[in-house]
């Protein structure tokens, strides 16, 4: 399979479904706020909206069906077989829904990112809105950490924020958050691309200065 190369960052994102997070980074890129290219978009299940997104902007798109393989290992193994045809910067896990095992995780240490709908290290896993409303938590959000071992655990990047009101449902709270995500999520990929986000022994790192325990508050940034 023919590597796709440009002058610009390559980005490959991992989906299982609509990749609403993968055409936010889709249109940053289009309207020139991202300076990158999505060199691949890779879903784990097959006939979901997030290719049709990717075809449509001309983006390669290739699906690896999980109930294709014995296990988990023998899963990632091909997975990483594949990514590695295009030796990206940067991978984005938009709506990835599989655990990675140890040893893909380690073989991408620092150049792998995800969202996770909660204010981590709050609400870790799923369900997390309806979580934060039985909680009777009074923000909300998004947070983008990077990626190692444990489940939702990695060291964050940034995070924006939402007030939970007295009104909201899971779908509603869930609608506000998404917004968030689509602000926050194309913004780290910038600063990652441009490299000015690194992931360090002490931590990740923006513009050489360590980021404090979880994250930047980048509620009210559009960018930096």
């Amino acid at each position: 399979m023919p590597t796709v190369k440009t002058t610009l960052p390559e980005i490959v994102v991992l989906i299982s479904g609509s990749g609403s997070n993968l055409q936010a980074i889709i249109d940053q890129i289009e309207n020139g706020s991202l300076h990158a290219s999505i060199v691949a978009v890779i879903s784990n299940k097959p006939n979901v909206k997030g290719l049709e997104r990717a075809q449509h902007h001309g983006i390669p798109a290739h699906v690896l069906d999980h109930t294709q393989f014995d296990d988990r290992e023998a899963y990632d193994q091909a997975l990483q077989a594949l990514i590695d045809q295009f030796n990206p910067k940067l991978i984005i896990l938009a709506g990835f829904m599989r655990i990675l095992s140890k040893s893909f995780v380690k073989h991408y240490q620092g150049k792998m990112l995800n969202i996770h709908p909660s204010l981590l290290p709050k609400h870790k896993g799923l369900h997390t809105h309806a979580r934060a409303i039985e909680a009777g938590d009074e923000e909300h959000g998004c947070s983008v950490h990077f990626v190692t071992p444990e489940l939702d655990g990695g060291p964050i990047v940034g995070h924006r924020k939402v007030t939970i009101k007295a009104h909201d449902t899971e779908d509603s709270l869930a609608k506000r958050v998404q917004q968030q995500e689509h602000m926050l999520y194309p913004l780290c990929a910038k600063l990652f691309v441009d490299g000015r986000l690194t992931l360090t022994q002490a931590g990740p790192t923006l513009d050489g200065i360590t980021i404090i325990e979880g994250g930047l508050d980048l509620t009210d940034t559009d960018d930096l």
